[in-house]
């Protein structure tokens, strides 16, 4: 295999950074009063997406990050579903038929969590009360918990994209992040997927993780190239037990260093190219003929709080507890609480009191960043290159970036540097470990 060589330097990644999945990030986030949901909805026509956030797993992983509980409580689960179909709801009838719906995204959690009765309950909802224009459907799947009856249920709603968590297929590295799952599942549940209509299929894996080397990452990244994902992303574990008490049952003791994640994201980079993937970002891939490389070819890419996306609607409207709804003018996230959710949407109240509005600074600083992170370049004008000079200078002296008439350019080398080039625009980026992950 031909090897790229990324540079490697470890003091300008030392600096926790955000993943920029929304500009200003949800660390930014305070309370913007109970009206605020509401009024940006009332603002709100044309072509939106919807989001929506079951957040429950049939079993918790202890890596996970994600708001989500376990699903072993049928009677509170159904009081959830109950909300959320309130939500939908009240919400569609805020809109009163001025929007078009072009996309509608299930994550979690795990969706497949609940019954497939019950998500095409939430289908049904959902085409009651948005006007549809052929949207493309997509959902996050547990791979150990997927049923003939829920991929029935796929087809019936055309759902054409899916994401499985696979991590790894390595069995040590399984039991040692507290997931555990076969090849032989993975294999089973991607030829269902297939049989349901599922087009682009996306692996979720992982680099980092506990006792894990380049010859486990290898063996997984070539058995996800064998049974024929469209799409991967390639994430580094964040360990942070601080924030996350469920990771505090893996083996700190035993995580690779900076410098080894450095080689894994480096030469998982390389292998995936040569399998056939085009490079999506700085962590995402795609096949060639995947609507997510057709759009990274053609500078159709964006980027939101699902990561890479070729989703480019100027609203974003998130359902379901903690789920974060984007607007031009504004990020509101609803109430994380899943028990208070269910409480205020008992008295048919919107949730969404937390957040921050988005001035045309914000606006234009987070275009900026969305153009660094996704296309590599970005025009930054005199004043803020100067403004910057100092920040940048490391980065422009050892090859990685160069600035040209305005113009900030990516140089080959600094692609693993992106998220730390980006946060040196953020005026609300904090350096502290405890609010943000490893750069690589």
């Amino acid at each position: 295999m031909t090897m790229l060589v990324w540079p490697y330097h470890p003091d300008l990644l030392a600096r926790p950074v955000p993943r920029y999945t929304s500009f200003p990030t949800a660390a930014e986030f305070a309370p913007l009063g109970g009206s605020a949901l509401g009024e940006a909805l009332d603002e709100t026509s044309g072509d939106i997406s919807l989001y929506l956030h079951i957040p429950y797993c049939e079993q918790i992983c202890w890596y996970c990050g994600c708001n989500t509980g376990a699903a072993n409580r049928q009677g509170r689960l159904t009081s959830y579903l109950d909300a959320l179909a309130r939500e939908i709801a009240l919400v569609g009838k805020r809109l009163d038929g001025r929007v078009k719906v072009r996309r509608v995204a299930f994550g979690g959690g795990s969706p497949n969590a609940i019954s497939p009765t019950q998500f095409v309950r939430l289908v049904d909802a959902i085409t009651l009360h948005f006007s549809l224009a052929d949207p493309v459907w997509s959902i996050e799947l547990d791979p150990r918990t997927m049923t003939r009856d829920w991929a029935q249920a796929m087809s019936a709603v055309g759902i054409s994209r899916a994401s499985l968590g696979v991590q790894t297929f390595a069995p040590r590295l399984q039991e040692a992040i507290g997931r555990l799952q076969s090849d032989a599942v993975i294999e089973n549940v991607t030829a269902m997927l297939r049989e349901t209509g599922v087009t682009s299929l996306n692996y979720d894996l992982m680099y980092g993780l506990p006792g894990q080397t380049w010859g486990d990452l290898e063996a997984s990244l070539a058995r996800t190239a064998e049974l024929g994902a469209d799409r991967v992303a390639l994430f580094g574990y964040a360990h942070v037990p601080h924030l996350l008490p469920r990771q505090r049952r893996i083996n700190a003791t035993a995580l690779p260093g900076q410098d080894e994640r450095f080689a894994m994201a480096a030469r998982g980079y390389a292998f995936l190219q040569e399998a056939g993937y085009r490079p999506v970002g700085f962590d995402h891939f795609a096949r060639a003929g995947d609507p997510m490389a057709q759009a990274a070819l053609s500078g159709r890419l964006h980027r939101n709080f699902q990561g890479f996306t070729d989703d480019a609607a100027p609203v974003l409207i998130g359902l379901g507890a903690s789920a974060i709804s984007s607007f031009p003018h504004a990020l509101i996230q609803n109430e994380k609480n899943a028990g208070r959710y269910r409480m205020l949407l008992s008295q048919d109240r919107l949730t969404g009191g937390h957040g921050i509005a988005r001035s045309d600074a914000d606006r234009a600083l987070g275009a900026l960043i969305e153009q660094i992170l996704c296309h590599g370049r970005a025009r930054i004008g005199g004043d803020l290159a100067m403004q910057h000079a100092t920040a940048l200078a490391p980065f422009m002296e050892r090859g990685l970036v160069e600035v040209e008439a305005g113009l900030l350019t990516m140089l080959p080398g600094g692609l693993p540097y992106a998220r730390s080039i980006a946060a040196i625009f953020d005026p609300y980026r904090q350096d502290s470990a405890r609010r943000f992950s490893s750069a690589v």
